[in-house]
């Protein structure tokens, strides 16, 4: 049996969202053919069989996010013979070795990988009660027995306290554990409920999952993941995002705060109000927080958090970028190329920073070194109707106009399909986002790290602009530049506002270049 884990998806992937399953049950594939759609970072892949054989089992469900490496698919490999007869292609029997119905002999219906985590966590397969199709024991189930198993442990030892507080009165012990677990006299009911919300609790757990990053930042925020509440549960597992570490690190420090005031400044039995610190249960939709959309606000949260933003606003009159496109596009089309003004305002870009290449860089800080880079590979914001989505046109500043426009038609038009591959969002030195194109002027974009600056141009139109004494009509385009404070200095930020104004007043400035 193949049992085929999720596969590395790119570099810093530490998860995907299962869109769709392309293969059922007992379907036969062949090598290479796409098992699943799976949507990690800003992409939607597919992902290939390695083996040829009939698909066991599938693990997980369409819209489950999987971690890197967890098996997603069971497949019985063409190689998984017995004397020459090929087991792959026959359905699974009782004398398989492999998925076993339930039975009073002690059989079980369990694939290998179920029948493994059973052993590493100490349970008995045979006790499990399998809630699978036709009693099929899940990884979930053997999780869930092993919980189960552990608060047994944990009642049986409590009782066992109680029995050993005082031999000589009936009752005595039973009391002396009513003050010890639940700090109350009353009855032996509270006593009860303490005690199971102490088996229940699972602050003081000893394993989590949670991903790499979620990790990194628990580190950094010298939080213990494992003492973060959490009621989401992933095999049975507790399940921790960033939103929760962060949460609760900012409820340590108002802790903190107020132990050194002495004072929490609000009563012990007053519930928030909505939109105090409460949620009101208003009864409104809700969908999913996952995908690319959880991608995009755990990277938008991450640049905020770590990179000092400053923004530099102004405005371009964009009369000689508006003639020479004019002029150009029935030439382009002509050639079959519909040329728009974002491959003329990317020349423009990546003139600029040739000459202010401050702006074309990152940090490593690990090296504690500012990196220049030597191509002008530009990430093209594009909005679709899944999110957010930065393909990279490679060295701009070495290509020509039509091929330029070309190749950002041809991204631009895959990004909305869904059909980039990973790759091609990857690598980018300095974005451009075109927040014009739906309404408005100025923004405050946000940097696409590693990079240390994004530009953001609002809507081109014509707008009044004093000349000589006189408020004339002129097409303008409004400019918003974020820049990496630790890198960039504002003055730096202006001078390459200045420069592309000027390439953007007159294009043809671009040919001295």
């Amino acid at each position: 049996m193949f049992e085929f884990e999720l596969p590395d998806l790119g570099e810093g992937v530490a998860e995907g969202e299962i869109l769709a399953w392309h293969v059922a049950t007992g379907d036969r594939v062949e090598e290479d053919q796409v098992l699943a759609e799976v949507e990690t970072d800003k992409a939607a892949v597919d992902v290939p069989s390695p083996v040829a054989g009939v698909v066991r089992e599938l693990h997980y469900e369409p819209g489950d996010v999987v971690e890197t490496g967890a098996v997603v698919v069971s497949i019985a490999t063409d190689e998984a013979t017995d004397d020459g007869e090929d087991r792959a292609a026959a359905p699974a029997t009782d004398e398989s070795g492999d998925d076993e119905p339930a039975g009073t002999d002690g059989r079980v219906f369990a694939p290998p990988n179920v029948r493994r985590l059973a052993r590493e966590l100490g349970v008995e397969i045979t006790a499990v009660d399998g809630s699978g199709p036709s009693g099929r024991i899940t990884e979930s189930d053997v999780r869930a027995a092993h919980e189960d198993g552990k608060a047994d442990t944990e009642i049986e030892s409590a009782v066992s306290r109680v029995d050993d507080g005082d031999d000589d009165s009936d009752d005595g012990g039973v009391k002396s554990a009513v003050r010890r677990v639940g700090d109350d006299e009353s009855t032996d009911k509270p006593a009860v409920k303490s005690a199971v919300s102490a088996v229940d609790s699972d602050a003081d757990r000893d394993h989590t999952l949670a991903t790499p990053a979620t990790r990194r930042l628990a580190d950094d925020l010298g939080v213990d993941i494992d003492a973060v509440p959490s009621d989401e549960r992933r095999d049975g597992e507790p399940y921790v995002d960033e939103a929760a570490v962060r949460a609760f690190a900012a409820s340590a420090d108002e802790t903190e705060r107020e132990r050194a005031t002495g004072s929490t400044g609000r009563g012990t039995e007053t519930e928030p109000a909505d939109g105090e610190g409460g949620t009101a249960a208003t009864g409104g939709r809700r969908e999913p927080y996952q995908g690319i959309r959880r991608t995009i606000g755990q990277r938008m949260a991450e640049s905020r958090r770590e990179i000092p933003h400053a923004t530099h606003h102004d405005r371009a009159v964009v009369e000689g970028l508006v003639d020479a496109r004019e002029r150009l596009e029935p030439l382009a089309e002509d050639r079959g190329v519909d040329l728009t003004y974002t491959p003329l305002l990317l020349k423009c870009v990546a003139a600029a920073l040739e000459r202010h290449p401050i702006l074309n860089s990152e940090l490593d800080t690990d090296a504690e070194e500012i990196v220049y880079h030597d191509r002008v590979d530009l990430g093209v914001a594009a909005a679709t109707d899944h999110g957010l989505v930065v393909p990279v046109v490679e060295r701009v500043d070495e290509k020509g106009l039509l091929e330029l426009a070309r190749e950002v038609n041809d991204l631009v038009a895959r990004a909305r399909d869904r059909d980039l591959d990973r790759s091609e969002m990857q690598g980018g030195t300095f974005t451009v986002t075109n927040f014009g194109a739906i309404g408005g002027e100025y923004a405050d974009p946000i940097i696409n790290a590693p990079q240390t600056a994004i530009l953001g141009t609002g809507a081109l139109k014509e707008r009044p602009v004093a000349r000589d004494g006189e408020v004339v009509a002129k097409s303008t385009l409004p400019l918003s530049l974020a820049i990496d404070h630790r890198v960039i200095d504002g003055a730096d930020a202006a001078r390459f506002v200045n420069t592309l104004r000027e390439f953007l007043a007159e294009p043809r400035r671009l040919l001295l270049e």
